[in-house]
């Protein structure tokens, strides 16, 4: 199994971004995926998750600006964030399911 995520960067406040985490070694289209987070310094925090069904759940405080999605057909999972703020710096993880495997993250830095 392995995840590989990309499209992380410097962004200004405000901006968007969009994280892919493509899978591979398993049944990806049969998989729940999820993203976390983690801020220097702190813990890894959970951003969301997008089921195998396409149901989606996001951590409250995140939902009105970061939108999980997938594509099958890609075998990736994306992460899209928009109005972008410093408190969004981190590196962002994909994970399979709830106890599976993690992705080598990719950092966010939103700084002007």
């Amino acid at each position: 199994v392995q995840l590989v995520e990309s499209g992380g960067g410097l962004v200004q406040p405000g901006g968007s971004l969009t994280l892919a985490c493509r899978g591979s070694g398993f049944t990806f289209s049969s998989e729940e995926m999820r993203w976390y987070r983690q801020a220097p310094g702190k813990g890894r925090d959970f951003i969301g998750y997008i089921t195998q069904f396409d149901e989606t759940r996001y951590l409250e405080r995140l939902k009105d600006r970061f939108t999980i999605t997938r594509d099958n057909a890609r075998n990736t999972v994306y992460l899209q964030m928009n109005n972008l703020t410093p408190d969004d710096t981190a590196v962002y993880y994909c994970r399979r399911g709830v106890w599976g495997e993690w992705g080598q993250g990719t950092q966010v830095t939103v700084s002007s």
